[in-house]
């Protein structure tokens, strides 16, 4: 697939189809920052391999990116597993591949399961990965805001107000991580695995910011911008393939039939995803579908793969 319409009016002809959508979410309730999300932002980013950038809507707003964290936390993890023997063979053996088929801070499966979680990209999941980057990171989130700030082509941040309101009220999260440490699955305090798993979800980035970061794991895991291997090509395709089969919550089937693109979503309404060899892109939209994606980002992804005829399948 070669990008060979103007993607600059596509945009702007999606949004308008996308943003009408939204009315049918709802803002997670439980989530608070330094300013409220507004239910009616929508943001929209194309950004090809050459650095060529097609925008629509508030592209320069920060918001706490939440889930989508779990695949720079995750890439970084993989980034130690061909640097540090044994490491990789380690974290595969405690965390899964497969769709949960689950809500992604289901306790039932983990409990089912014996403290091992489906895939990276649920809950339990990134708590395993962040637990081994304690192993290998003198500041995990820190390391994981230089690899965004790096793949994002300029700083991001962190919302304090989002650390504190997440830190009173992840009772889940915690009740997973004491449970998977029951099992032996935790080697680390779970309240320094849980500080760690708060603050990277707590990571603020734009959504053009978000659609540069995507765009190694669309180039055999090759930063464009720089020519920097972030990924060996055989795991940035792993990646992506944990992105599309387990990437939007227990709703990854429906996104794979609808969409058919890599995509990693967030409960503040963002979602990236990668033409491969093309394009890294995302969406932000508040209002949220009953599995915990943006309503009209999942419209507007829907539209842009089928305009671009640019499902992988």
């Amino acid at each position: 697939m070669t990008i060979d319409v103007d993607l600059d009016e596509v945009l702007e002809e999606i949004a308008e189809v996308a943003r009408p959508a939204a009315a049918q979410g709802k803002v997670a309730p439980y989530l608070r920052s330094a300013a409220d999300l507004d239910p009616d932002s929508f943001a929209f980013a194309v950004v090809e391999m050459d650095g060529t950038e097609h925008v629509t809507g508030d592209v320069d707003v920060p918001f706490a990116i939440q889930s989508m964290s779990k695949v720079f936390s995750l890439v970084l993890a993989m980034q130690k597993a061909e640097t540090a023997e044994g490491v990789g063979h380690e974290l595969w053996r405690r965390v899964g591949r497969e769709p949960s088929g689950d809500p992604f801070n289901s306790l039932v499966q983990l409990e089912h399961e014996r403290g091992i979680p489906r895939n990276p990209m649920i809950n339990a999941g990134a708590l395993v990965v962040d637990d081994v980057l304690t192993d290998h990171c003198e500041d995990a989130p820190a390391s994981m805001i230089e690899l965004a700030s790096a793949l994002a082509g300029g700083t991001v941040g962190i919302d304090e107000a989002v650390v504190e309101a997440e830190g009173r009220s992840g009772h889940r999260n915690k009740a997973m991580a004491y449970l998977m440490s029951s099992f032996g699955n935790l080697t680390h305090v779970v309240d320094d695995v849980i500080e760690t798993y708060t603050r990277q979800c707590a990571v603020t980035m734009t959504t053009r910011q978000l659609a540069r970061a995507v765009r190694f794991l669309a180039n055999d895991g090759v930063d464009p911008a720089t020519g920097e291997v972030i990924l060996s090509a055989p795991l940035a395709r792993r990646v992506a393939a944990v992105m599309l089969t387990c990437g939007t919550y227990d709703s990854a089937g429906e996104f794979a039939f609808d969409v058919g693109i890599p995509c990693k979503s967030g409960v503040a309404g963002g979602i990236m995803g990668l033409l491969p060899e093309e394009a890294g892109v995302c969406v932000w939209s508040p209002p949220l579908e009953e599995s915990g994606n943006s309503v009209a980002g999942h419209v507007a992804l829907r539209e842009l793969t089928t305009r671009l005829d640019s499902s992988v399948f």
